[in-house]
């Protein structure tokens, strides 16, 4: 007799006649060229009108949902909790305020806001100013909403999928005079701490609500805190209405369908009350260009250390700007995830300074954002360290500046520039660096400048990674070996050797112009997290894939028919088998249709009436 089926783990799919998982690690998308067409996802907004009937009322998606929802839980789809961090001059930075008042935060998280949420002394920052920071969670607490949201993160694309392990938090900091105090100046931080990484949208809520807090505080935080519990959940793909105080924030949050470097446009509608309507352009993005600006010449070679992982420091005068330089580093090697860790803004008190600036092993691959003087001699041992001034968009054309030597790195007051020893792998791109000189001196906005840096960064990204995605593609079993009846083909496994083989007639050349050592970029990159954090999501996807397309083959068997012709025990056992199937299917959120899993319980269910009673009682109860 034939074996039962299997219900064991394989890969999934690539070239001709090969099984093919969804865009590769938020990758896929570019190389439909290689995989042809695909079924074109529902029209998302951005056409014209389209604002209007893809709007989300403030209600989950389906009435279990819903009823799932308990106070508090919309609030935290979005925000863990909002801090208020002041100045004790006893105490020092303390948090006075953590709303809403259940929200949990270890004394290690405590500790790490207050220094996190204050500029350093240095820094001189008057006024308001706003930046962001990341920190590490403490390990083990549970995760409420954790099923909902991981529903809601799948459809993400990967570079915006959240990760567990740490906390963002946006900052509002405000330092004015006021001679009432005893030290002469009024110091304040209120402080969103989020696990989703919505810069932008969390820097325009910051400044809707600061201001008005610094002059009303508690009652009116506990108001901005229901209002932000009465907003529909972060549901990628959809145009969401956000009321805070008063004014309706538009925003479309992309999916992973998305076509890498678009932006739907969400567009403004009339309110018929009283209420102000502000559409968000982007919900994640920093000013690209206003961010490079200080290291125009080195972009390229900025790219490639990004995306070999490479340790970076980032040395500015302000959060503001150390924020926003790593997060615009970060997202240069989009749609690839930056898979090691980055810290926006990183000060000596942070819980991970010594794992970070030990000297007794080789820095780590990280980014750091940093502003006090102390770290020009504490990190002076790292390989590549980038020193900004004030950031502000050139008036003319910036003068071309040389790589300076890392031995001419003494102090913070060092001339602005890029300290290393690197040799980039690939030849200059000339056309760039002359399109965004020729933006400032036809005055562009600086939205268009970094439009055109944007595209630039993601036609090199995808130049680089359509070889890869075709390789493994190439790893995929094909089509016709998977049988219901046996365990799924392995995926095979993945050659330097072989990879490297296919780059003379495949390789990045065929989409890109730019000459150079592509082939020792790759080796460095098969050795970077970047690369293990790639290719363990293609894994995951093929394997789910995989599983999919089996129960999808045992779905199309005559399974009661079989049954019929093995003894009790053997049927006993397929019906186990397959109920473990299906809560795989659940469990691990396999890629399959609802009438697949239908098609599958109903021959479970004809198979357990063709036995006898006391089996058909036993396994209508037993779950697995």
């Amino acid at each position: 007799a034939p074996p039962t089926p299997s219900c064991s783990r394989g890969s999934g799919r690539g070239a001709a006649g090969h099984v093919t998982a969804r865009g590769g690690a938020g990758v896929g998308a570019m190389s439909r060229r290689e995989r042809g067409p695909e079924p074109e996802p529902e029209p998302g907004p951005g056409g014209a009108g389209a604002a209007a009937e893809d709007a989300v009322p403030a209600e989950p998606e389906s009435p279990d949902q819903c009823l799932s929802l308990l106070p508090w839980d919309r609030f935290s789809a979005w925000l863990h909790c909002v801090c208020v961090v002041g100045f004790d001059l006893e105490l020092g930075q303390a948090v006075e305020v953590i709303y809403p008042p259940h929200s949990k935060l270890t004394d290690k998280e405590k500790t790490n806001i207050c220094y996190l949420s204050f500029p350093d002394s240095n820094s001189g920052c008057l006024g308001d100013t706003q930046f962001c920071f990341r920190f590490r969670r403490s390990p083990g607490r549970k995760v409420s909403l954790c099923c909902f949201l991981d529903q809601l993160d799948r459809d993400l694309p990967v570079y915006l999928k959240k990760d567990s392990a740490y906390y963002y938090g946006y900052v509002y900091f405000r330092q004015v005079r006021d001679k009432s105090l005893k030290r002469g100046y009024f110091q304040k931080s209120l402080v969103l701490i989020s696990k989703l990484p919505y810069v932008h949208l969390f820097r325009t809520m910051l400044k809707q609500i600061a201001p008005e807090y610094f002059e009303k505080s508690e009652a009116f935080l506990e108001a901005v805190c229901s209002d932000v519990d009465r907003w529909p959940p972060p549901v990628p793909g959809k145009v969401l209405q956000l009321p805070i105080m008063g004014v309706i924030m538009k925003l479309r949050i992309p999916t992973y369908r998305d076509k890498p470097g678009t932006t739907p446009i969400v567009q403004n509608m009339h309110q018929a009350d009283a209420q102000i309507s502000m559409a968000l352009p982007t919900v994640h993005e920093v000013d690209l260009f206003r961010c490079f600006c200080p290291v125009f010449f080195h972009i390229q070679m900025l790219w490639e250390l990004v995306l070999l992982g490479e340790p970076l420091v980032v040395m500015a005068p302000s959060p503001s700007e150390s924020s926003e330089t790593v997060l615009a580093l970060v997202s240069c090697i989009s749609p690839l995830k930056y898979c090691s860790d980055f810290r926006p803004y990183f000060t000596i008190h942070d819980s991970e300074f010594k794992e970070y600036t030990t000297r007794t092993q080789a820095p780590p691959s990280v980014i750091l954002g940093v502003t006090n003087p102390f770290f020009a001699k504490t990190l002076q041992h790292w390989p590549h360290i980038i020193r900004i001034g004030d950031i502000k968009l050139p008036g003319e054309v910036p003068k071309q500046v040389k790589v300076k030597k890392l031995k001419n790195l003494k102090t913070l007051d060092s001339k602005p520039g890029v300290y290393t020893s690197y040799k980039p792998y690939l030849n200059k791109d000339e056309e760039i660096v002359k399109q965004l000189q020729k933006g400032v001196q036809q005055k562009r906005p600086t939205e268009a400048q970094s439009v055109i840096l944007r595209r630039y960064f993601l036609e090199l990204t995808e130049s680089f990674i359509i070889p890869l995605e075709r390789y493994v593609a190439s790893l995929m079993p094909l089509q016709k070996c998977i049988s219901p009846w046996k365990s799924p083909p392995q995926l095979r496994q993945f050659s330097q050797d072989d990879f490297m083989k296919t780059l003379e007639k495949a390789g990045p050349q065929l989409t890109s112009g730019l000459k150079g050592d592509w082939i020792g970029l790759y080796r460095h990159f098969l050795k970077s997290p970047n690369f293990d954090g790639w290719f363990r999501s293609r894994q995951k996807e093929m394997t789910q894939k995989l599983e999919a397309l089996h129960l999808e083959a045992l779905c199309n068997e005559n399974l009661v028919f079989w049954s019929q012709k093995h003894t009790e025990v053997e049927t006993v056992d397929l019906v186990l088998k397959l109920k473990n199937k299906l809560l795989q299917a659940d469990r691990e959120h396999l890629p399959v249709k609802t009438d697949t899993l239908k098609k599958l319980q109903t021959h479970i269910n004809d198979i357990i009436l063709a036995l006898p009673d006391d089996l058909q009682d036993i396994l209508l109860k037993t779950g697995t």
